[in-house]
């Protein structure tokens, strides 16, 4: 197998400073690997830490401790620790990351929203706008949006602006957080074909899906997160905020 993505006794905290310093252990010791062509579909119930995991690969949340490794350029980058320019240089290259929101500037047009991870990339402004509205058509989104703001559309319309520009360009990791969530039946094969697309050219893909049958047409391996408890103990000492990196 071709590994791209490689967690090792990784752990995250959580300290709630307005109730005495407890401290919730969300993450311990998870230890995977997922390779290029493969779904690792995460699972658990509501509050097993699924989100925060993607998010604490992403680089949102920092770790209490472990590692993180990805093959960034055709070399091993560890993640945790990395600096902030090294991080934002895999974010560009190697690490896609889809939430369940659409995060945007105010008043910019919804194609330009989708084009930019391909322009960051160097893409010629002509080939990104081709690729966008390519997707952007795919997905559903009517021609007379492409110029308006996303924020004044619909929960749905947003959320696809949101796959498409996830989708803009190849990444060698993806990190989906329900892409498919709140979507219709047919909006939602064309997100698993999306899928199973990148998949097919070598992505390897982390994702959390409640759907049932989308869970079952782009699994692989399922890595189950259900702790046996979660860990709530009181900090004596005084502890720094959480801190959420972008």
């Amino acid at each position: 197998m071709n590994t791209l993505i490689e967690v090792r006794d990784l752990s995250k905290t959580f300290t709630l400073h307005q109730q005495s310093g407890v401290v919730l252990n969300v993450l311990r010791g998870l230890n995977f690997s997922v390779g290029g062509g493969e779904c690792l579909v995460l699972h658990g119930h509501s509050g097993a830490g699924k989100s925060t995991l993607l998010r604490t690969l992403y680089g949102n949340y920092l770790p209490a401790g472990g590692s993180i490794r990805v093959q960034h350029q055709g070399e091993w980058i560890e993640l945790v620790g990395a600096a902030p320019r090294e991080v934002l240089q895999v974010r560009q290259h190697t690490l896609g990351y889809v939430s369940q929101f659409l995060r945007v500037i105010p008043r910019v047009a919804t194609v330009d929203v989708v084009m930019e991870p391909a322009l960051a990339r160097g893409w010629k402004r002509e080939d990104a706008q081709a690729r966008a509205e390519h997707l952007l058509a795919r997905l559903n989104i009517p021609q007379r949006l492409w110029q308006l703001a996303p924020g004044t559309f619909s929960g749905g319309e947003q959320q696809r602006v949101n796959i498409a520009r996830g989708f803009m360009v190849p990444w060698p990791v993806m990190l989906l957080d329900e892409p498919t969530a709140s979507l219709d039946d047919g909006n939602r094969q064309v997100v698993l074909e999306l899928i199973h697309e990148a998949k097919s050219a070598g992505a390897a893909v982390i994702g959390i899906f409640h759907d049932r049958l989308a869970r079952e047409a782009v699994s692989d391996r399922h890595l189950d997160m259900t702790p046996p408890d979660v860990d709530l103990q009181p900090s004596m000492a005084s502890s720094p905020k959480e801190t959420e990196q972008c």
